[in-house]
């Protein structure tokens, strides 16, 4: 992809993004994702109604007349971004991969929390760390998330959940607010994400193609994986092969769902040809 290519692209997610974030999710990204406490803001005089307990005693005996404590919450926060970049995330088959789905998640994610004026980080990853952008503010920042997204060429195409949750509790010594972006066809991924989930404010966002959740039967076709590149012939109009990996990927999801529930993170399903605008708020109201 061409540098005007590039730009093209990046320019079209954000103005989709960005109006999303704006009209929809500012609010309730706001509202779900609360600061770390209150902080002093000013004084001004009482007014009937204002709690006692808040009056400022030094200041009432200066001006010889009640004053009250004004706080405000101390909204700066950290959002993490942790997107999966292995080989699955190429599968597609209603007009964009999960890889488009996740990338407008993420933007639309980060225009929210730039809109909160709090820092934004990135991590990518696979069965390693393939790229960690520390957080910053800003929308130059967000806009450079954005690139990295749509291009970053990863070195390895396997997936290592763990791994990943390993560098960030690593990494991030403050808590944060996480959005993990993953198919989450992983394995043995449960207790670092429950030393992860009891310092940082975890969510998983699986995004997933309807046609993995089965094999049609289309006869004997040969079939690539994505992640490893193997090559394999498969008779699809066998009932056993069908049944067995439907089994199999049912016990993915069933690993993910119960996983997370267990850890006390959040967990979203969002389907390519769903609106993952309904799924997130949807969430943000539940919370």
């Amino acid at each position: 992809m061409d540098t005007k290519e590039l730009l093209k692209k990046v320019r079209k997610i954000e103005i989709k993004t960005r109006r999303l974030s704006d009209h929809i999710f500012g609010g309730e990204y706001h509202s779900t994702f609360k600061g770390r406490g209150m902080t002093f803001s000013e004084v001004r005089q009482y007014q009937f109604g204002d709690d006692v307990r808040n009056i400022d005693w030094n200041v009432t005996a200066r001006y010889n007349e009640p004053y009250i404590k004004v706080f405000e919450e101390e909204r700066e926060l950290t959002m993490m971004l942790m997107v999966d970049v292995s080989g699955s995330e190429l599968f597609g088959t209603d007009q964009q991969l999960k890889k488009d789905v996740v990338t407008e998640i993420g933007a639309t994610l980060a225009f929210s929390a730039t809109q909160n004026n709090d820092k934004i980080g990135l991590i990518l990853f696979s069965d390693q760390i393939e790229l960690y952008i520390p957080p910053k503010k800003g929308r130059s920042h967000v806009l450079r998330i954005i690139r990295e997204l749509i291009e970053f060429q990863p070195k390895s195409t396997l997936t290592n959940v763990s791994e990943a949750l390993k560098f960030l509790s690593n990494v991030m010594k403050k808590k944060a607010i996480v959005f993990m972006l993953s198919d989450f066809i992983s394995e043995d991924y449960e207790q670092n994400l429950k030393i992860a989930a009891k310092k940082h404010d975890i969510t998983g966002i699986r995004v997933y193609d309807k046609h993995e959740e089965s094999i049609p039967n289309l006869g004997v076709v040969q079939m690539q994986d994505q992640e490893t590149g193997d090559l394999q012939l498969i008779n699809t109009s066998s009932k056993t092969v069908r049944q067995n990996y439907s089994k199999y990927y049912i016990e993915k999801v069933n690993f993910y769902k119960d996983t997370f529930a267990k850890s006390g993170a959040g967990a979203i399903n969002c389907r390519t040809d769903e609106s993952y605008v309904k799924k997130l708020l949807g969430y943000f109201k539940r919370r």
